[in-house]
């Protein structure tokens, strides 16, 4: 975990039974799980094996270990998993450098939450190289915190990532709304006991109890956040 800009704590919960934003990265915020998938097919195609469009959805939101040990046992590859984390991570940020699209409405939300001193963190799958490098664009300013994937015994589906980014901005897990775009984050968070957005990115997201769906972050605000912790949508 890193943080970022000093904890704020939870000055902003007063009058609000929010305390916290705890927002995901890839698919939530920028417009990159489309790269990942492009990178794993590039990467397989080069070790002579091509990708069923079907895995997509099994390897879509979750953690590098447990993405790139699915191809590699599905394809029967010849490549340890460490060296496929290292060409999948150099693949994904080379595509990172030459463009980072952000989600519709995703900037706009950020500079809200931050002009009213809404505690934030990030919180993804991804490996700390990445996002370091996600956070040029997307402002470091804008997070207390950061959890990456490789920073944490178990990451997303478990709570772990979530759990400590509540217990690091100073806030209590069912006090926070989680912004995330896959079943996988929407695991991790719901088990961390926070109330949950979902935004889907890949596949279809359906609302349950404690669990609000939108199609865009163009339908974000902060009264909406406020409004999930009092209400479901």
């Amino acid at each position: 975990m890193t943080t970022t800009v000093p904890a704020l704590g939870t000055r902003s919960g007063k009058g609000s039974a929010l305390q916290a934003v705890l927002l995901d990265m890839d698919g939530t915020l920028v417009d990159t799980e489309g790269f990942w998938w492009d990178v794993e097919t590039e990467v397989f195609a080069s070790l002579g094996h091509t990708l069923d469009p079907s895995w997509r959805d099994v390897v879509v939101g979750g953690p590098m270990q447990r993405s790139a040990g699915f191809l590699i046992e599905a394809t029967g590859a010849d490549i340890t998993l460490a060296e496929l984390s290292v060409l999948l991570n150099d693949g994904f940020e080379d595509r990172i450098g030459r463009n980072l699209p952000l989600m519709p409405g995703a900037a706009r939300l950020l500079a809200e939450l931050a002009v009213h001193e809404i505690p934030t963190a990030l919180v993804s799958a991804s490996h700390r190289r990445i996002i370091d490098r996600v956070l040029t664009s997307l402002g470091p300013q804008y997070f207390a915190l950061t959890v990456a994937g490789d920073e944490v015994e178990r990451t997303k589906p478990f709570p772990d990532p979530y759990l400590l980014a509540a217990s690091g901005l100073g806030a209590e897990p069912g006090r926070c709304a989680v912004i995330e775009d896959t079943t996988t984050g929407v695991a991790a968070a719901e088990a961390a006991g926070c109330r949950v957005l979902a935004v889907p990115s890949v596949a279809p997201i359906a609302p349950a109890t404690g669990r609000t769906v939108v199609t865009s972050l163009e339908q974000v605000d902060l009264p909406f956040l406020r409004g999930m912790m009092t209400e479901l949508r």
